[in-house]
């Protein structure tokens, strides 16, 4: 156990972590509001800013008229004391975003892969361009979060598979951390929408809820006591492979040519884009792609209904499949696909899952509506660099 050297130095750093904890929640306090919310005295709550003040974290940003005697002092948390990194890594392009302390972004730059899978000098080169585009020095980085398809082991923090990217394998968590000369994180990308979706979307506040990404691939995220199941071996919620009765399975379609492995058989194969464009030219909205077609059927009204139910049933089968295990207070859809049927897709989800299960889920469109997946990165990168703050 460690032993902290003197009762009153423990106190102060408790103090100044709960003023700071409440400046980045809350944003600009005077000293009165931050003795009132934390329960610190007026004179404990005025050494406690003049410490973090001396510290380079705090300034006074405004005044606030009082009813009586001189306008008060409003405290805020200095922007500029620590940035942190999120990127967004696809089979094409990495996007990286630079965000202040706040959580405001002052930089967000894509490149394209053009081909390379090297994965420490694409992230190497998204960043420091990144950076170079916010005028920020990458020593004043305090986390850095990366977002990509396939499964993170939480062991190791490597990717364990990933079909788009065959270029990160065993050992690249270590290297990309050498290469930046800080803590990197990586994550998979479904795990960060549920991130940006619970702190800032349609599931703010919710503990249990499972987020169904329906795009190119297909992922679950599961948030179970308000924190991320990852399993054992960060394969939970790679629910693409769930068997589904009358589709074969995904070992069984691996050779066959012109198919790829991560696409094919399971639950997969009945709802990735490339799927519900087949189904959607069958309904009659033929030459579109996944979401494009869902769109189109949603805005045809009476037309695209028959699309839209046989949509909702491929749909159900995950869903129910969840919710008989989880029983989750919400289930969101997410992912270009997910996104573009609105409440009209939503609706027929959820009476489809009442028809196969005794459970009717509430079932809603993820409201986080730029780039979710980058958007869970800085939020993750945010919650290391406050950790470092109050530590330090």
């Amino acid at each position: 156990m460690e032993r902290r050297p003197g009762v009153p130095r423990l106190l102060r750093e408790i103090n100044d972590r709960a003023a700071l904890e409440l400046l980045l929640s809350s944003g600009p306090l005077t000293r009165g509001q931050i003795g009132d919310l934390t329960g610190l005295s007026k004179v404990t709550a005025s050494q406690t800013l003049s410490r973090l003040e001396e510290r380079g974290l705090v300034e006074v940003v405004g005044e606030q008229a009082g009813n009586r005697g001189p306008n008060a002092a409003l405290y805020g948390v200095i922007a500029s004391s620590a940035y942190v990194a999120g990127l967004d890594v696809g089979p094409e392009s990495v996007t990286t975003a630079i965000a202040d302390i706040n959580g405001e972004i002052v930089a967000e730059v894509a490149v394209s892969t053009n081909g390379h899978d090297d994965p420490v000098a694409l992230v190497h080169n998204a960043v420091v361009k990144a950076c170079r585009s916010g005028k920020v020095a990458l020593s004043r980085l305090k986390g850095i979060v990366i977002g990509t398809p396939g499964v993170v082991d939480p062991r190791s923090g490597d990717v364990r598979f990933s079909f788009d990217l065959p270029g990160w394998h065993e050992g690249s968590h270590q290297a990309l951390a050498r290469d930046l000369r800080r803590p990197v994180t990586i994550e998979n990308d479904v795990n960060l929408a549920a991130i940006a979706e619970r702190s800032e979307g349609a599931a703010k506040n919710v503990d249990d809820f499972v987020l169904l990404w329906v795009e190119r691939g297909v992922g679950l995220a599961v948030v179970l006591g308000g924190r991320l199941h990852r399993g054992r071996s960060g394969t939970a919620g790679e629910i693409g492979y769930l068997p589904v009765p009358g589709v074969p399975l995904a070992g069984d379609v691996k050779a066959l040519p012109g198919r790829m492995p991560s696409l094919a058989g399971g639950l997969q194969s009945l709802i990735s884009a490339e799927a519900v464009a087949e189904l959607a030219e069958r309904q009659g909205f033929p030459g579109r792609a996944g979401a494009e077609a869902v769109r189109a059927a949603v805005e045809g009204g009476e037309a695209g209904s028959a699309f839209l139910d046989d949509l909702a049933h491929r749909l159900a089968l995950g869903v129910a499949s969840v919710c008989v295990v989880l029983d989750p207070s919400l289930v969101v859809l997410n992912g270009e696909v997910g996104r573009a049927g609105g409440a009209a897709l939503t609706y027929r989800v959820e009476e489809a899952v009442a028809r196969i299960c005794p459970i009717r889920p509430e079932v809603v469109v993820s409201e986080v509506k730029v780039r979710p997946v980058l958007r869970g990165a800085i939020l993750a990168a945010l919650e290391q660099a406050h950790e470092e703050l109050f530590a330090s």
